[in-house]
C-alpha cells in the first residue's frame, strides 16, 4: 500500500509533538505555510481529519493523537538507526552555567554525568550570559535568580533553592564581636557581586528596610566575593552550595541573625526538547548534585544514555 508523503509525515509529527505550527516550521527550517500546507495534504492522502481549528491555532483530532501515537515511534525507531550507523559520531550536550555553580558543585560530579550520557561529549560553559536557547546556543542552562519570568516555548524547574549566608572570616568575626542583628551589618564593610543588589534584597528579607546606599567593592563574580571574604577583607553574601565546605571546615563563619532564601537555581531548556532523553538525565545529574544525597561515583548512575 502506498505510505503518503515522508515530508508530509514528518511535518505532522513536528506539529503533534511541539503543539504548534510556527514551532514545527522552526525545527524543520521551513515557513510555516509549508507546514500548513503538509497537513492539509495528508489529511486528503488519507481522508482522515488529523487536526481541527480551535481558537487562532490548530488541535489534533481524536484520530490525529492516535495517528501520532504510531508515527512518533517510527521515527523515534528512524532517528535511532541513523545514530547506530554512524558509532563514532559523537553528539554534544551544551550546558551554560554561572561560574561559581560550574566551578564548585558541577565541575568535580562531571564524570558521572559523562558515565551516563555514554557517547556523548559535554560542554559546560561557565559564564553569565544567558543563551538563546531557541536558536540552540546551548541545549540547557543553569541560572540562579530570584523570581523568573514565564515563557511559552522554555520551560524551567527549580532544582535548589539554598540558604544565603552572611559570611566572613574568623578573624573578622573576631574584630566585630558586637554584630547580633541585619542592621548591625550597615556597620561592617561589604562585599559585592556585580551591583549591591543581592544585599539589599538580603537586608528587606531581613527586615532592615531603612538603610542608606550600600558601597564596598563589586567583585562581579561569587567565587571572588567569597575568597575575599576568606581573606577578612568584610562579610560577603554566598549560598550553602558555594560554601558548606568552608562553614564545616571553619575557614568560614556564618554571621546571619536568622535562616534567608533569595531565589534559587533553576534548569531552562526548550519547551519541545524537554522529554528528550539526553536532557532527562542532565536533569537528574543535576538535582543529585545540587541536593543532597547526591551519588559520588560513576557506578552509582541510575540512568545511562548512549
Amino acid at each position: 500500500m502506498r505510505l503518503p508523503s515522508l515530508n508530509a509525515m514528518r511535518a505532522f509529527e513536528a506539529f503533534a509533538r511541539t503543539g504548534s505550527v510556527k514551532a514545527a516550521s522552526d525545527e524543520l527550517a521551513v515557513s510555516p505555510t509549508v507546514v500548513s500546507r503538509h497537513l492539509r495534504n495528508l489529511q486528503l492522502d488519507l481522508d482522515v481529519a488529523l487536526v481541527e481549528p480551535r481558537g487562532r491555532g490548530l488541535l489534533l483530532t481524536a484520530a490525529g493523537e492516535a495517528f501520532h501515537t504510531q508515527i512518533r515511534r517510527a521515527f523515534e525507531i528512524m532517528r535511532q538507526a541513523n545514530d547506530d550507523i554512524r558509532p563514532d559520531r559523537r553528539r554534544s550536550l551544551t550546558l551554560w552555567c554561572i561560574p561559581g555553580i560550574a566551578n564548585h558543585r558541577l565541575l568535580p560530579a562531571l564524570p558521572i554525568l559523562q558515565s551516563r550520557l555514554g557517547n556523548y561529549e559535554i560542554v559546560l560553559q561557565p559564564t553569565l550570559s544567558r543563551p538563546d536557547l531557541m536558536r540552540g546556543e546551548a541545549d540547557a542552562e543553569v541560572i540562579c535568580i530570584n523570581g523568573l519570568e514565564a515563557h511559552a516555548d522554555v520551560r524551567t524547574e527549580l532544582i535548589a533553592h539554598p540558604l544565603v549566608h552572611a559570611v566572613a572570616s574568623p578573624s573578622f568575626q573576631s574584630r566585630f564581636p558586637e554584630v547580633r542583628t541585619a542592621a548591625d551589618f550597615l556597620k561592617l564593610p561589604l562585599i559585592h557581586e556585580a551591583s549591591t543588589l543581592y544585599w539589599e534584597q538580603w537586608l528587606e528579607y531581613s527586615g532592615v528596610t531603612d538603610f542608606p546606599m550600600l558601597r564596598g567593592p563589586r567583585l562581579w563574580h561569587a567565587h571572588l566575593t567569597i575568597e575575599a571574604a576568606r581573606l577578612g577583607q568584610g562579610v560577603a553574601l554566598a549560598n550553602t552550595l558555594l560554601v558548606e565546605d568552608d562553614l564545616k571546615s571553619g575557614r568560614l563563619v556564618d554571621l546571619s541573625p536568622h535562616p534567608v532564601r533569595l531565589g534559587g537555581y533553576y534548569f531552562l531548556a526548550a519547551a519541545k526538547r524537554w522529554g528528550d532523553a539526553e536532557l532527562v538525565v542532565l536533569r537528574r545529574w543535576l538535582k543529585e548534585t545540587l541536593q543532597s544525597g547526591a551519588p559520588k561515583r560513576a557506578s552509582d548512575a541510575a540512568i545511562h544514555v548512549e
